[in-house]
């Protein structure tokens, strides 16, 4: 298990994803480690794309207003899964009663739960404090 505390600043964003890249690049699709060879692109560019809209989303959203707070990282590979969870002590959000982007007016904003969505198999977010997001990311 990899396990990152940083703090909720834009500057840490691409240490966060690194780890989920590193997790993806020494993960086999049966669970176990390696030398590199890693999953496939597409499974890795959607962990890290999903963990980079989330931790947008708690700097920009969550800590927005106040001053920020860390963000943890959890990033565990299993058997036949990815599983990411991301805690922070910012301000808690419903996913329900955030609306579906109009994609047909190509929006500048909005879209990172979306994306975050399109890109994992299961997601779950308990407010907190901390708040926690979790994903899941099946291997295929």
């Amino acid at each position: 298990m990899i396990y990152l505390r940083v703090p909720g600043q834009l500057a840490y964003r691409e240490l966060a994803t690194r780890a989920v890249a590193f997790a993806c690049k020494h993960a086999r699709s049966d669970g176990t480690s390696d030398n590199g060879e890693g999953l496939d692109e597409d499974f890795s560019y959607e962990a890290v794309s999903a963990i980079g809209e989330a931790f947008n989303n708690v700097v920009l959203h969550g800590y927005a207003g106040r001053p920020p707070g860390d963000v943890t990282l959890q990033v565990e590979t299993l058997e036949d899964r990815l599983v990411v969870q991301m805690l922070d002590d910012g301000a808690s959000f419903d996913p329900a009663a955030v609306p579906a982007p109009d994609l047909e007016g190509l929006p500048e904003s909005g879209m990172g739960l979306y994306i975050i969505r399109s890109f994992v198999d299961d997601l779950a977010y308990e407010p907190g404090p901390p708040n926690s997001l979790r994903f899941t990311k099946y291997f295929r």
